[in-house]
């Protein structure tokens, strides 16, 4: 079992598998994009596999797959192959902006041992969904949804970033849409990685981020790093010669409350 210094129970692990996406969300990247990561940089699915069966092994029974985007990378239903089997982990599940969500990648996915998805959909407007995703369009968010229910890789969850600007009729018309649909909508304040997420003032009362004393999760990235709170720069390097030490020590850095991240952008942690 993982106790962080706070008491907080640790089971839950975010692993980002790529830095890149196919959209340009302008609360995830830089309006200029960011310099990605070369191939021979980021973890092969054997060495993110590598670091959840020790997860698995000193109590992490919760993995979410993330990005960038997770489906950009190819041959995804192979790492959840490797990950959904493993003693201990109980639902692997994954956050994606739908688009590349394709019925036959949705229902691979599902044959591999994903359990579940949240799809990203801030906004049911079409040209709104342009502008928050940089060119986006909502119709393959929606296909994805659809991908998703139809091969069993449920609840599906809604993430909707609601912005200062969101109205109470567009969470409302998200509601609807999401009840109309089988759909769990999670509401999801915006905020900044460079300061912490309390800072953040909106109009609106959402159902994330959650405060800190009940963060339950750590983070590992793309290429390699432990990364212990979201709103904080500190991150270890996993040491596969002793990849347990690299978790116990990331538990135990673990803040009581970040103070901010500047030294990445969120779609190099994956939220």
């Amino acid at each position: 079992m993982l106790n962080d210094q706070a008491g907080r129970h640790i089971d839950y692990l975010r692993i980002s598998v790529t830095d890149r996406c196919n959209f340009r969300c302008v609360y995830c990247m830089p309006p200029g994009g960011i310099a990605l990561k070369q191939h021979d940089e980021i973890l092969s699915f054997e060495r993110i596999a590598e670091v959840a069966r020790a997860a698995a092994g000193l109590g992490i029974s919760k993995i979410r797959l993330t990005g960038g985007e997770p489906l950009v990378r190819r041959g995804l239903p192979d790492l959840v192959a490797l990950l959904a089997p493993i003693e201990g982990i109980g639902e692997v599940s994954m956050t994606t902006n739908g688009s590349l969500l394709f019925p036959e990648t949705a229902r691979a996915l599902k044959r591999a041992g994903l359990a579940r998805v949240n799809v990203s959909l801030d906004t049911l407007d079409a040209e709104r969904f342009r502008e928050i995703t940089r060119g986006g369009e909502i119709v393959e968010a929606v296909a994805g949804i659809v991908a998703a229910r139809e091969a069993g890789l449920d609840p599906v969850k809604v993430n909707m970033v609601v912005f200062d600007g969101t109205t109470p009729e567009e969470i409302d018309r998200m509601r609807g849409f999401c009840g109309a649909n089988g759909l769990v909508l999670q509401t999801i304040r915006r905020f900044r990685l460079d300061g912490r997420p309390d800072e953040s003032r909106c109009p609106h009362v959402c159902d994330r981020p959650l405060p800190c004393e009940r963060c339950n999760k750590i983070r590992l990235t793309a290429d390699g790093f432990l990364k212990p709170c979201l709103f904080d720069d500190h991150e270890i390097p996993v040491d596969f010669e002793d990849v347990e030490g690299s978790l116990r020590r990331a538990v135990r850095e673990k803040p009581r409350r970040g103070t901010g991240c500047v030294s990445r952008s969120m779609n190099e942690i994956g939220g």
